[in-house]
């Protein structure tokens, strides 16, 4: 299918593209030859083949649940920039007016 320069700059205008002479005339080359392979692709018969939503095969790729125990709360905390007497908690700068 051919393209014309016109053709080019109205989609480059659609797209908010402002482009030099250079960039217009590859551009121009470049949606040619999508448009010819589109067209190509137009040409196959796909009548037998039934309408997919994907070619991969669905799988569930969630690992199952399992408990396992926690790091040491001293462990946790011990790189934390201010904690509680205890070294219980993480403190944090309140961001709520009481």
């Amino acid at each position: 299918m051919s393209l014309t320069r016109a053709q080019a700059q109205h989609i480059a205008e659609l797209a908010k593209l402002k482009l030099t002479d250079e960039e217009l005339t590859r551009l121009t080359a470049q949606l040619a030859a999508i448009l010819d392979y589109a067209a190509r692709l137009q040409e196959l018969d796909t009548r037998a083949i039934p309408p997919t939503a994907s070619v991969l095969p669905l799988k569930n790729v969630l690992r199952e649940d399992v408990v396992t125990p926690s790091m040491p709360r001293a462990d946790v905390l011990a790189n934390a920039p201010d904690k509680d007497a205890r070294a219980e908690f993480f403190r944090v700068r309140a961001i709520l007016k009481e």
